[in-house]
């Protein structure tokens, strides 16, 4: 993998914020960056249809799954309920870097 300077930015906001939100052009790597900063962080592809099913019928128990650990969640904007359910997690906890897409 070729080393970013996005990288290094990346984990200087992850240590003070409690979510990131990597955005940028399709294959540009944006995936393969998180998910080598992040090696313990569960990954959640919403593209799969399942997982994207579960997501959209009960969201506080598909985020409740990672409201300890956190979670790389990839394809976010195929499930943009999300992030409303996301905003009341992130304001009452107190950990940095819980939810990343």
């Amino acid at each position: 993998m070729i080393s970013r300077t996005a990288g290094e930015k990346i984990l200087e906001l992850s240590a003070g914020f409690p979510a990131v939100i990597i955005t940028g052009p399709r294959q540009s790597g944006k995936t393969t960056l998180v998910k080598h900063l992040f090696p313990t962080k569960p990954y959640i592809l919403l593209e799969d249809p399942d997982t994207r099913r579960f997501a959209k019928e009960d969201p506080r128990s598909f985020l409740a799954q990672f409201q300890e650990t956190g979670a790389i969640i990839d394809e976010a904007q195929y499930v943009p309920e999300l992030f409303s359910y996301l905003q009341g997690i992130l304001d009452s906890h107190t950990s940095p870097t819980l939810f990343r897409h």
